[in-house]
């Protein structure tokens, strides 16, 4: 019979981290069933330790060479479908589910929905806290519901989606860190239905493959092209995808650069007085893409990717984020956010 969790002492991260960072942890927790959550909290060893839950590490930069506290890694996986009834399906993942694969089942399954997610990094529980997009779709759109384990309330709990709050790479779980422990995500997937084509890369990469038809399937596989493409694969260069998320401003701020900087992109978000920037162009413009440190690096592949490019430390891969940021700052006056958990330290850009 399968031990509902076990504990390793003084555990290397050099492998749980998509940074490939050469940190250290005091205790790693990994839980096998979801229902020994409890007496894993309560256990004397953790209790005066801090506590981070941790996935697959792809969204996360560890700005100290020891986390000194316990993380906790989920590994139930499961897929099943709770309810397959009209025109959708509910579909109930567990938190340590591969979100790539996850992709894949729904489309084995006839589900659409998720294939302009394809090959996002991480695992299932991790979607909803950063409520994670790409592609002109974000999942808060398809969850019905997440189911946490509670640590301020002591209990589990099932929140229905309004009560995640979700937003721009946002939700409660984002806000409040500590307090829940993502353990599985409900799925509301249309069975057919238009797939959305809004990015128009999607229709373009389409074309390029032959003209294919934008079925699921076919939609999936041209984001995986793009995405292999347009970003560096962490097993050659370190990194955690995107480091920054794109700012939203108003839209006064919007024209006001339109007015001063030739070519600046804005996008339409979903208030009229708000716009979207992005964060890549702003990166360039100011003359970071292919800046190398040392071996922290703005990839010269895509500006919005923080890499390691061999031994750098987090510590100077956060001085070089941070310096991006300030130079941004002064040349546009638009704060730059990363999008990374960052543990050990605060982000405050600094002068270039």
């Amino acid at each position: 019979m399968t031990a509902a969790y076990s504990l390793a002492r003084d555990v290397p991260l050099h492998d749980w981290n998509t940074f490939h960072l050469d940190a250290r942890a005091e205790r790693l927790a990994t839980v096998h069933v979801t229902a020994g959550l409890p007496a894993l909290l309560a256990e004397p060893a953790l209790r005066a330790l801090p506590l981070m839950v941790l996935g697959a590490g792809s969204n996360v930069l560890f700005a100290t060479n020891r986390f000194e506290g316990c993380l906790i890694h989920l590994r139930c996986d499961s897929i099943r479908i709770v309810d397959d009834a009209g025109g959708h399906a509910l579909v109930q993942v567990d938190a340590g589910c591969e979100w790539d694969a996850l992709v894949d089942w729904t489309l084995d399954h006839g589900l659409q929905g998720l294939e302009n997610l394809a090959l996002i990094p991480g695992q299932a529980g991790a979607a909803p806290i950063q409520n994670i997009g790409a592609y002109g779709v974000e999942v808060g759109r398809f969850i019905a519901a997440v189911h946490v384990y509670d640590r301020q309330a002591g209990a589990f709990d099932r929140l229905p989606a309004a009560r995640c709050e979700f937003g721009y790479r946002d939700s409660v779980f984002k806000r409040e860190p500590d307090r829940r422990i993502v353990t599985a995500i409900e799925l509301l997937l249309p069975k057919a239905g238009a797939t959305n084509l809004s990015y128009a890369g999607l229709r373009e990469e389409l074309a390029a493959m032959g003209g294919l038809q934008p079925t699921p399937r076919n939609v999936a596989a041209a984001v995986r092209r793009i995405r292999r493409r347009k970003l560096p694969d962490p097993a050659v260069a370190g990194n955690a995808g995107s480091f920054f998320k794109n700012p939203v401003v108003t839209r006064a701020v919007a024209v006001e650069l339109q007015s001063r900087f030739a070519g600046v992109p804005v996008y339409l978000t979903s208030t009229e007085a708000e716009r979207k920037l992005s964060a890549a162009w702003l990166i360039e413009q100011a003359g970071w893409r292919g800046v190398r440190e040392g071996d922290a690096a703005m990839s010269a592949q895509h500006a919005l990717v923080l890499v390691n490019l061999g031994r750098a430390t987090g510590p100077q891969l956060l001085t070089l984020a941070r310096r991006v940021a300030a130079s941004v700052q002064e040349k546009f006056g638009v704060s730059l956010e990363p999008e990374p958990r960052i543990v050990g330290a605060t982000f405050q850009p600094r002068r270039a």
